[in-house]
Order: C-alpha cells, then sequence, then structure tokens
C-alpha cells in the first residue's frame, strides 16, 4: 500500500463514512430503511469489491498460465490474493489455497486425510460445529471405518466442555478439527488450546474460523494450526473459500487431483477452474478491512507511516471495529434480557464473543419473528443455521433461533429499530 494511501486513512473512519461504501444500505422495504442484521450468515459488499469484480471480468477474464496478455493478468491477480490472505492470515502466499466454500474445502481435506485412516483411528469435533465441520468427518466414519467422537457444549452458557473434549482427544486421534466461533450463539472458544492438544497426542489440527475470522484477525503461526479454513463473503466479499495450510502438509498429503493438474502447492489442492473474479473481489474485501480506521483505532502518524504493513493496518481495523461493535452487542444483550418473554442464548457481553446474539421469544415462533421484523425493514436470520446440534442441544427443533448480528455499517439507531420492533412483537 503506498504512502499516498497510507495518508488518505489519516483521518478516523466514522460509520457514516462506512455505511456511504454501501449501496446495498440505500434499500428500502415497506417504507423503511433496509437494516441488514443478517451477517453472520453473510454481509453486504461495498462498491469497491463489486468493482473488482467487475473489473477482472471486463478486462481481465481468461483462463491461467497461457502466453497472452489477460492470462498473464489473472496469474497475477491470483497470486496477489495470495499475497494479500498471507496478511489476512499472517502465513505464506503458497500456503493460500482458493475454494468453492468452506464445506467444500473440509470434505476435500476429509477425504485426502481418509486415504490413510481405517478402523482404531479417531476424530475429534464439537457439538458448537458448524454442519460443514461435522458431515465431512462422519462420511470417513461410514467410508474407512474411523471414530467421530464429539465433545460435549453446555446448553446453558453455550461454551465447551473442555473436560469432555480433554477426555476425548488421546493417542488414537489423528485429527482435531475445531470451530472458532459459533456461528448460532457467538461463542469464541480457544483454538490454541485445542491446537496444541491435538498436537500433544501426534494429531492434526485444524480450525474452522469461518465465524471467528470476520471479527478476530487470524494468526496461524501464533496458533500453530495445521489448516485453517475462512469465508469471504462473511467479511464483505463475494462467495470464495480460503483454506491456509502448512506447506509440507499441502505438498504431502494425498490430496484428489487431476494427472495433468499441477503439482505443486497450493494449486495441487484447487480443483478446476477457480473463481477468478470473486479471488479478485475477495482480495479486495481484505483491502476494505485494511482501510477502516474506525475512531477507535491508533494514532494517524502510525497510519501515515510508509513502513506500515497491511498486517498491521488489519491489526488497528479489527480493534477499532472491535470497539465499535462491543457496545451495541451489550446494548442489544441488555435491553432484550429485559423483555418479558424473550430468551437469549449463548456467553454474555462480558465473555469474548462475537457480535451475533440468538435468542426466542416466547409463544411466537422465531419463522413468524423474522417475517415481522423483515415487514419494518430489519432482516435477521432464523433456523439452525446449520448449527444443527447446537439447536438440537437448546431443544429448539423445529424452528430454531432468531439470529441477529452487528456489522461494520451497524447502526446505533439500527440497534434501537431493532430492540422497539422485538420489545412489540413479544407483547
Amino acid at each position: 500500500m503506498s504512502t499516498a494511501s497510507r495518508q488518505q486513512l489519516a483521518t478516523a473512519i466514522s460509520t457514516e463514512d462506512i455505511r456511504a461504501q454501501f449501496p446495498s444500505l440505500a434499500r428500502e422495504h415497506n417504507g423503511f430503511p433496509v437494516a441488514y442484521f443478517d451477517a453472520p450468515g453473510g454481509t453486504q459488499t461495498p462498491q469497491r469489491v463489486v468493482d473488482a469484480v467487475s473489473d477482472y471480468l471486463l478486462n481481465h477474464n481468461a483462463n491461467t498460465h497461457w502466453e497472452y496478455p489477460t492470462s498473464h493478468e489473472t496469474d497475477a491477480i491470483i497470486e496477489s490474493a495470495r499475497h494479500t490472505f498471507a496478511d489476512f492470515l499472517n502465513a505464506s502466499a503458497n500456503e493460500i489455497v482458493f475454494g468453492p466454500n468452506t464445506t467444500t474445502m473440509i470434505y476435500h481435506l476429509s477425504r485426502a486425510l481418509g486415504r490413510s485412516l481405517g478402523p482404531g483411528d479417531e476424530i475429534v469435533i464439537t457439538e458448537l460445529e458448524h454442519h460443514a465441520n461435522v458431515a465431512p468427518w462422519q462420511a470417513l466414519v461410514v467410508e474407512r471405518g474411523a471414530t467421530l467422537n464429539v465433545a460435549q457444549m453446555d446448553p446453558e452458557t453455550g461454551q465447551l466442555d473442555w473436560n469432555d473434549f480433554e477426555r476425548l482427544v488421546t493417542k488414537k486421534t489423528k485429527m482435531v478439527s475445531f470451530g472458532a466461533g459459533c456461528n448460532a450463539l457467538g461463542t469464541v472458544s480457544d483454538f490454541r488450546r485445542a491446537v496444541d492438544l491435538a498436537h500433544s497426542v501426534g494429531a492434526l489440527a485444524l480450525v474452522d474460523a469461518v465465524h471467528y475470522a470476520p471479527y478476530f484477525l487470524c494468526d496461524v503461526k501464533e496458533s500453530d494450526c495445521d489448516f485453517l479454513t475462512c469465508s469471504a463473503y462473511k467479511f464483505y466479499g463475494p462467495h470464495v473459500s480460503v483454506f491456509y495450510g502448512k506447506r509440507n502438509l499441502l505438498e504431502s498429503i494425498d490430496f484428489p487431483k487431476l494427472q495433468p493438474a499441477p503439482d505443486n502447492a497450493p494449486e495441487r489442492i484447487e480443483m478446476g477452474t477457480q473463481n477468478h473474479e470473486g479471488i479478485a473481489g475477495a482480495a479486495t474485501a481484505v483491502e476494505f478491512y485494511a482501510s477502516l480506521r474506525v475512531s477507535a483505532g491508533s494514532d494517524s502518524d502510525r497510519i501515515n507511516d510508509s513502513t506500515v504493513s497491511r498486517r498491521e493496518l488489519l491489526q488497528t481495523s479489527f480493534a477499532g471495529l472491535r470497539a465499535h461493535s462491543s457496545p451495541q452487542v451489550k446494548r442489544l444483550w441488555e435491553s432484550l434480557s429485559g423483555i418479558d418473554g424473550v430468551r437469549l442464548y449463548g456467553p454474555p457481553p462480558d465473555e469474548i464473543r462475537t457480535p451475533t446474539i440468538s435468542f426466542v421469544i416466547k409463544k411466537v415462533a422465531s419463522t413468524e419473528v423474522a417475517r415481522r421484523l423483515a415487514e419494518r425493514g430489519l432482516f435477521v436470520s432464523h433456523g439452525d443455521f446449520y448449527a444443527q446440534t447446537v439447536v438440537d442441544r437448546l431443544g429448539l427443533q423445529p424452528e430454531g433461533l432468531v439470529r441477529v448480528g452487528c456489522a461494520c455499517y451497524t447502526s446505533d439507531e439500527e440497534i434501537e429499530s431493532l430492540i422497539e420492533a422485538i420489545t412489540e412483537i413479544a407483547k
């Protein structure tokens, strides 16, 4: 990033400045301005990301590794995106793999690892997982005779039962696949602790950071995880998955691939032609993050320093965004918990958590709550969000939860409108 670009970031960015970058926020429904509280299921997209996708399709669209300009440009765009996400995860560019979605990538990994697994080998997950981190490992039970052990959650707190988790990780464990954040409850779990425990018995460790990476800057070196996955559409980008793996593992694991496909990492893991325009947009979403010097961030002289790296800019942005969302989460939690008939689930706001709050209203189905909120321009998600086990353990099937999430563009006024609407529905 150039010195001139950094100088443009010197002034603290307000919520209004951020919102102005999202064309979708101009939408109205039933005469109400739309407030998008569905961020945990997918965020809105800033104009610069749309422009990056459009620019690729209009000016650079080609397949890779051929001897003409647009193919060379495509190669350069993808390579640049790998470096961008290396900064985002504190990895190396040759450890960044792109794919269609996290579900596909975990299945891809499980199939590769499953080739060397059999009866007596064990895999450990938790009850807090999205089903994308459940079904791929269940398949190995059927196909390879491996054993899947599932550590329990505490339904009262929404937290992992660490005693149960530690009991399940043994010398028979070959893989620990661990969700850093629970997309249904906002729970943040200590994945470094899980990685260390896996490594202590010689097992590999995958971190599912899909619901964590939009809110906390990941550091794969610090956590020492073997694999990590996240999805750009959860942090203002297109529908592209980003998969990290230690290079020695990406080079040595027997991933399924077509014979003519490249043999070197990371391309040997990427099956078929990639979503090039989506990759261009996903990298631009990271640049968008790096530009967000929210008022709680570091001082402007530091931003003006041309030696500041993209990683350092991201650290500043993430700290500022958490400072922006934390009071909103606290306001929502305290207000909703004071409404008769409303029950909240998951950790309270004084715990380390994501800005995702889930609840039910007594005698009003979650589907009906979401419909009535939508009538007022308040868009929320409902159901089990593919965290099926969580909702089962809470005894809330088939309707599930109502889920609201704060994003960088969420305003205090939208929070108040949501509280008012839920209060009226609960009556």
